[in-house]
């Protein structure tokens, strides 16, 4: 039985991601909310949620003592596949600017900045886009033609190596709508949101093998 760690750390999709996962998992998987550094230390696979402002996630993850060492210790030390959502994929980031600045864990070098679409568009980006696949990674495998998912954000990713960007969007302009890299894996758009496309997601990353 493989166990699937969701952190808890307040964040107010939390329960939505849980049962997207189940309805993703299947037989094999046991998805486990935990607020505990122990919890991470037992999973197989860890799951980050996040709603709401960069250094309002950031700072209640690191209110949980010990929670970001054992975070570092499952992810970066044992390699253990982890996916973060919407904030969860922008703490990856080295800092974000959402008010002020504010370090991250800094997994994959880069910052989180204003989303800046074209003139006439609306901030936050809220609704359905289509994102463009870039070099197939596994966790994007079997989306069909012309994939859509669900957005909604105000900030975004920039990543200073753009070969770490999994999937683009285009609102005005382009911005990053999945990142990369080793083990670890994130989408700016919310897998438990997007329908078919994001249970299509989530079992990808149950099974894949980084």
């Amino acid at each position: 039985m493989s166990r699937v760690a969701l952190i808890d750390y307040g964040s107010g999709n939390l329960h939505s991601c849980a049962r997207a996962l189940a309805a993703a998992a299947g037989a094999g998987h046991d998805i486990q909310i935990t607020a505990s550094p122990a919890g991470l230390a037992a999973a197989d696979r860890i799951v980050l949620p996040g709603v709401g402002h960069f250094a309002d996630c950031a700072g209640a993850l690191r209110a949980i003592p010990g929670m970001v060492e054992a975070l570092e210790a499952a992810v970066i030390d044992k390699a253990r596949p982890f996916l973060g959502i919407c904030v969860g994929l922008q703490l990856m980031a080295d800092v974000g600017l959402e008010d002020g600045e504010t370090r991250g864990l800094g997994w994959i070098h880069g910052l989180v900045e204003a989303f800046e679409p074209a003139p006439g568009l609306p901030v936050p980006h809220v609704g359905w886009n289509e994102i463009l696949l870039t070099a197939g990674h596994p966790v994007l495998a079997g989306l069909g033609p012309s994939p859509h998912a669900y957005f909604t954000h105000s900030y975004a990713f920039r990543p200073e190596d753009e070969t770490h960007v999994a999937a683009w969007c285009d609102y005005g302009a382009p911005f990053a709508a999945a990142l990369g890299r080793d083990n670890f894996f994130g989408t700016q758009f919310h897998p438990e949101k997007s329908q078919k496309l994001g249970l299509t997601i989530l079992s990808n990353f149950l099974k894949w093998s980084p």
